[in-house]
């Protein structure tokens, strides 16, 4: 993404070849056990499950988290609002972001009907590809034999990976009615939020200081 790497790392000795490469390191640890024996300088919960899953202030010396479901000075030292509007990347420092309402952002006009999920669970497989073009009711992919179309002209900005098998209700797909939108680049709302996370890391460290 915007000529940045994000490259799988196969385990925490392979971390330091890829960070000295100027590359970023994916390192798959769905429960967190690694965090004591990396001892890293944050903790950013970013999953937007919107609860808490397990983050906790001891995990690190500044613990951030995005999203709702998280009270800052409690949980973590300092949450994220991730709603879009007027506060989307206002850093809370005490308290909590807003609740989490279930519908997605307004985009171009479209709000909740621009994210699809799967009606049953099953296997995914893909008809159409990320930064295609749609148009009504064209079929995007199927999910266990059912197949999903387009709910209107746009888009396709995400897409969920072939082959998953995924449970009933997951998010599948997001369909941009902003055709002309640059799917290859950061989002706006992507962009905010990681600087917002970046701002919160060094006033809650100079807070702690």
């Amino acid at each position: 993404m915007e000529d940045i790497v994000c490259r799988l790392a196969s385990g925490t000795e392979s971390l330091e070849a890829i960070w000295r490469s100027g590359e970023v390191a994916l390192l798959i640890d769905p429960d967190a056990r690694l965090i004591p024996a990396l001892s890293p300088a944050a903790v950013v919960d970013a999953i937007i499950a919107k609860r808490n899953l397990g983050t906790h202030r001891g995990m690190a010396p500044v613990t951030i988290a995005l999203g709702p479901g998280f009270r800052a000075g409690e949980d973590v030292d300092a949450v994220i609002e991730t709603s879009r509007g007027h506060d989307l990347g206002r850093l809370i420092l005490k308290g909590k972001a807003l609740e989490n309402t279930g519908v997605p952002g307004e985009l171009g006009g479209q709000g909740a009907r621009r994210v699809l999920h799967a009606p049953v669970g099953g296997f995914v497989r893909h008809v159409r590809e990320i930064g295609d073009i749609v148009r009504t009711g064209e079929a995007l992919l199927t999910v266990g034999g059912i197949t999903m179309s387009a709910p209107f002209d746009g888009l396709l900005r995400g897409l969920i990976r072939e082959g998953m098998n995924v449970p009933k209700g997951m998010k599948l797909a997001d369909v941009d009615p902003r055709e002309e939108t640059d799917w290859r680049t950061i989002s706006d709302k992507a962009r905010c939020l990681g600087g917002a996370a970046l701002e919160a890391f060094f006033v809650v460290r100079k807070r702690n200081n």
